[in-house]
């Protein structure tokens, strides 16, 4: 029996090619997803890596360091700093305490 090949098409041979000769901190999404563990240790070593669906940048993978330095800390350091800056230090901000009425219990 003889069996008849087809020809590569040329968006099968752009795609080896766009594999083979991407830059180095660049992943295409099924590379990452299939060498998963190999992507997290190049972000420790080499930095943040991008990832691309379809030609286009979509995501960055960073260490959790770089993350925590870029999202700042959630202890509202910055929110009391920027109150104590103000250049209304005079008024007062202080909630009002509403009496709340009591319901009588039977002991």
């Amino acid at each position: 029996m003889t069996r008849i090949m087809k020809p590569t098409s040329p968006k099968t041979t752009k795609r080896r090619s766009r594999t083979r000769d991407r830059l180095p901190d660049r992943w295409l999404l099924h590379d990452a997803k299939a060498r998963f563990s190999e992507l997290v240790r190049r972000v420790r070593s080499d930095g943040p890596q991008r990832v691309t669906v379809h030609g286009r940048d979509e995501v960055v993978v960073i260490a959790a360091e770089e993350f925590r330095r870029l999202k700042g800390d959630p202890t509202g350091k910055v929110l009391i700093a920027a109150m104590q800056a103000s250049p209304h230090p005079d008024i007062d901000i202080e909630p009002r305490r509403m009496p709340m009425p009591v319901r009588k219990v039977a002991l």
